[in-house]
């Protein structure tokens, strides 16, 4: 499947860019490709949103209890036919799954911005970044030229930069950047809901962690994006 077309109209520039204690919990839900259900099963990862030492940067800890159960770190049954390490991203339903073996996958909750509703498709992880630096599209700079400078030069990492402590830039099967990206949020209130602009967000804490487990390479990589 190939990434749609509609999106390259955005003209987004090419960088916009633990364990924890676990608890039961049972819900069920059907994915979009017909994979079958998604069950919880009983590992929740509660105490993975603590203060955080990253990279000489203190992340701050994430009032969890103000997020919704479904929206945390967790892993799933999920019966699917890709192979390890792929990542499926369910946008209507707002989560992101990192195929694990045996029919599981570790599922973090994600807020979706315009640019994560512009297509659906299959992508790899090209390259990923560690406190990348942040070049809002032109469009959003016409919106609020508080950030128009940062367009051309960028703003530098840090805890306020909009793409977070990791960004992970998918391009196509041809090798060419779909300017979607994978990427932290500053804005973890954000998480489970459809925010003004971006792609696929995650809360700080779970970027690193799904970060550590991502391969970039086409062989390594595969992204599904689902809408």
């Amino acid at each position: 499947m190939r990434i749609r077309n509609a999106f390259l109209v955005f003209g987004l520039l090419t960088t916009l860019a633990l364990a924890g204690c676990s608890t039961n919990s049972e819900s069920a839900s059907v994915d979009d490709k017909g994979a079958g259900p998604t069950v919880q099963t009983a590992q929740i990862f509660n105490d993975a949103y603590g203060v955080t030492k990253d990279a000489g940067y203190s992340l701050p800890a994430i009032p969890i209890d103000r997020v919704k159960p479904q929206f945390r770190r967790q892993v799933v049954s999920y019966q699917t036919t890709e192979r390890p390490g792929t990542i499926i991203v369910n946008t209507r339903e707002r989560f992101l799954y990192y195929i694990l073996p045996n029919g599981k996958a570790m599922r973090y909750g994600i807020g979706v911005g315009k640019q994560g509703f512009a297509w659906a498709g299959t992508a790899y992880v090209a390259w990923k970044q560690e406190w990348p630096t942040w070049h809002p599209p032109k469009e959003m700079a016409e919106r609020r030229p508080d950030v128009a400078k940062y367009v051309e030069d960028g703003m530098g990492p840090g805890l306020s930069n909009p793409l977070g402590a990791r960004a992970m830039y998918l391009f196509n099967d041809d090798g060419k950047d779909t300017l979607f990206r994978l990427h932290g949020t500053p804005e973890w209130a954000s998480i489970g809901t459809a925010a003004s602009s971006g792609c696929i967000r995650l809360m700080n804490q779970d970027v690193i962690d799904l970060y550590s487990r991502v391969r970039p390479g086409k062989g390594t990589s595969k992204v599904i994006v689902i809408q």
